[in-house]
């Protein structure tokens, strides 16, 4: 079976003297394994499109469950990115982040598309890393299936929330006088970290990162953001914790 997809690399793992293995995100098929034959050759046209965090287009063979590319083409290469480590590094806990939520063989569209607007955004420099980052991190725990509950306080009910706050580990904005019912603590919210939390959630795709807040406004959201993805997600990232140390 051949199969011509594009695909964004989210991992490669040199493989033998030549080939490397690639996690790919598609469209279509979702996840794949697929083993680039020849990547690591001098003079390879595969070498460029085999790298982490290129998306590319590829001519694949299946057989028996087992993907192997043999042709590869890059598409974008995001060289923002490599001209800065913290944004490479940032980058590289997209695609960790994608790795872990984004099932084996299953759809993953929007989850693509989400991905290549987050890293055209940071290699071109049009938002800052910390929103991009923000809006990457809930987007795709929405598309998940781990949407928070922004509308209102999950307690009361209040649609304006007193002093809101918000529960990483039920995914609630709350009151600040009223319990999450969940452990972990909450997080301190603001009215304009509140309202981008309300406008990632709802806004077309194409317009998710088109908000504005100040500087305080953003660090909250963000630290709202970061503790979401590791209470639903139930681990760390190595790649995030690197990007921390040298942002």
């Amino acid at each position: 079976m051949f199969l011509t997809t594009r695909g964004l690399v989210l991992r490669e793992v040199r493989y033998k003297e030549a080939d490397r293995i690639l996690t790919l995100l598609t469209a279509d098929e979702g996840k794949l394994t697929v083993k680039a034959r020849g990547a690591l050759r001098k003079g390879s046209k595969m070498a460029a499109a085999s790298q982490a965090l290129c998306y590319s287009e590829f001519t694949l063979f299946g057989n028996r469950g087992r993907w192997t590319a043999d042709e590869g083409s890059t598409l974008e290469q995001f060289l923002g990115l490599r001209e800065d480590i913290a944004q490479l590094a940032l980058g590289s806990y997209f695609a960790e982040l994608l790795d872990t939520v984004c099932p084996e063989e299953q759809p993953a569209a929007q989850a693509l598309q989400l991905a290549l607007n987050a890293l055209y955004a940071l290699s071109r420099g049009i938002y800052t890393p910390e929103q991009v980052k923000a809006v990457f991190e809930l987007r795709l725990m929405c598309l998940e299936g781990y949407q928070p509950e922004v509308d209102g306080c999950g307690v009361c009910g209040r649609t304006d929330p007193d002093g809101p706050m918000f529960s990483p580990a039920s995914g609630m904005v709350h009151c600040a006088g009223c319990a999450p019912g969940a452990a972990g603590a909450s997080v301190a919210l603001d009215s304009d970290a509140l309202a981008a939390m309300r406008h990632i959630v709802s806004a077309p795709a194409k317009k998710e990162f088109s908000f504005a807040i100040p500087d305080i406004s953003l660090e909250r959201l963000g630290r709202a953001a970061e503790l979401f993805v590791g209470y639903q997600t139930d681990r760390s990232y190595y790649s995030l914790d690197y990007w921390k140390s040298v942002k």
